[in-house]
């Protein structure tokens, strides 16, 4: 199943100027522990999605409360500079929607 099927929410935002954050929340206990126990979501699968070296990636890191998760890496430019093409980050939960994930 992709990641966009499991999760009930899968967006992205600034985390200011100069980081993107990309949360993702289920609407089931079960989901959501499959995949934090699975370890898909790691420093890895998020360079090679984003195409980004490991320590561009600030913090991966798992909500249990709130059924979810949150990863945050550092924007290729800063938010409305120029050649910024996404000046809020709304669009870059993309790369993980096609995400394979066992649920």
């Amino acid at each position: 199943m992709k990641l966009y099927d499991a999760a009930a929410v899968l967006r992205s935002k600034n985390s200011g100027p100069f980081e993107i954050t990309v949360d993702a929340l289920f609407d089931h206990a079960a989901t959501y522990n499959k995949i934090k126990q699975s370890g898909i979501i790691n420093k890895e699968t998020i360079s090679k999605l984003y195409n980004i070296a490991p320590e561009e990636i600030t913090e991966i890191v798992f909500f249990d409360q709130a059924l979810g998760f949150k990863v945050t890496f550092a924007r290729g430019v800063s938010s409305g500079s120029f050649l910024d093409r996404d000046v809020y980050g709304a669009q870059q939960h993309a790369p993980l929607m096609d995400l394979e994930v066992e649920v």
